[in-house]
């Protein structure tokens, strides 16, 4: 079950930000994964380096607040970031020692979802399916 929630969670994350409609969803998201990208600043234990990466995180998460790409990357990074903090560093909660592996694995079905886009279930279908007289 510690490999599968973290799915779970990164899909019930897509789902809720698709009740946002666009251009929000891309600007929350590109805020969401600004956060993220300093989560760990308050006790990561990897020193300097934390600040470093916040700043990419930072320069990543405005670059996506106009393209969903970067928020994708910005998630990646994330998910990198998680896994240095759950060999090396502290966990992202300090009293879950699993939480930063759970991170690294919830933050790829989020990038995946935006770098596809950030499209809601309609909207891939309406790609997968045209509407009639659309053809």
């Amino acid at each position: 079950m510690n490999y599968v929630a973290p799915i779970f969670i990164g899909l019930l994350y897509v789902l809720l930000m698709c009740l946002v409609r666009e251009p929000h969803r891309r600007r929350l998201n590109a805020v969401m994964v600004g956060g993220a990208g300093a989560a760990y600043l308050s006790g990561g234990g990897l020193g300097g380096w934390e600040f470093a990466f916040t700043a990419v995180a930072t320069y990543v998460a405005y670059r996506g607040l106009d393209s969903w790409t970067f928020v994708g990357i910005g998630w990646l990074m994330h998910t990198a970031w998680d896994v240095v903090h759950h060999v090396k560093g502290n966990p992202i909660i300090p009293f879950a020692h699993g939480s930063s592996l759970g991170c690294a694995i919830c933050d790829p079905v989020i990038a995946l979802w935006c770098l596809g886009g950030g499209r809601t279930p309609a909207e891939l279908l309406r790609t997968v399916r045209p509407e009639p007289g659309m053809r």
